[in-house]
């Protein structure tokens, strides 16, 4: 398989050392949990696999968002040199603003709702993003949560990457362990206090086929006009 092939075959960040980090990138086919700390990046890691399967494998992508509308996640992009205006208007990209309410009494309905809207997608937008399913998750049952990521996974097995992004604190330990079971693909984020800075990492607990090793933590920094950049663990420290 030449090496054009292979990087059609998943979907990476961009950026190297991340990447290598995740053993060569996420495979498509696969469902991705990604979990952590408020600010410690989850969102602009999603955006930079977004923008990685839009511009590396030319992958179709459709991106929902809690906190973001269409402006201003294409404008938050853009202010990372991710820019992916061109792809929404020739609908490569399609981006759908989400309203959850912390009132809601039967959360089973907008997971069904989302499982819906997947199925109803056309071909092909091949990678899914959900940010985030926090309040969701906090206010659903086990079971619920459960027979959500399972649909998702046969979802991923008829061929979609579907991307799930959540804080750590909306899961229970239990539901968080069986969740990672089912998934192909988990990575956690942190903010971690090194000396007198609080210093982001990217801990890459499982990707399943990967081409290469997978590594285990990397900390990074996110900056103006270049979005996520590595660091040197020894740098962080200083």
């Amino acid at each position: 398989m030449t090496m054009e092939e292979e990087r059609k075959n998943v979907i990476v960040t961009g950026t190297r050392d991340l990447d290598e980090k995740l053993g060569g990138g996420i495979p498509i086919g696969s469902l991705c949990l990604i979990e952590g700390h408020s600010d410690a990046g989850k969102s602009v890691i999603s955006q930079h696999l977004t923008y990685g399967a839009l511009t590396c494998t030319e992958t179709h992508v459709v991106y929902y968002s809690t906190e973001n509308t269409v402006r201003t996640l294409i404008a938050q992009m853009d202010s990372l040199s991710l820019y992916t205006l061109d792809y929404f208007l020739t609908d490569h990209l399609r981006i759908y603003p989400l309203t959850w309410r912390s009132t809601m009494q039967d959360t089973d309905r907008p997971f069904r709702l989302l499982l819906e809207h997947f199925s109803s997608l056309p071909e092909k937008f091949k990678l899914v993003v959900v940010d985030s399913l926090t309040l969701l998750v906090a206010h659903s049952t086990p079971i619920s949560i459960l027979d959500f990521f399972s649909a998702c996974k046969s979802l991923c097995v008829e061929g979609r990457t579907i991307i799930l992004v959540a804080h750590s604190y909306s899961f229970d330990e239990e539901v968080l362990t069986r969740t990672r079971s089912l998934c192909d693909a988990h990575l956690r984020l942190k903010l971690e206090a090194i000396g007198d800075r609080l210093v982001k990492t990217l801990e890459v607990l499982k990707v399943r086929g990967a081409d290469r090793p997978t590594g285990d933590v990397v900390s990074f920094e996110i900056e103006p006009k270049i979005g996520m950049r590595p660091i040197p663990l020894a740098k962080a420290r200083v």
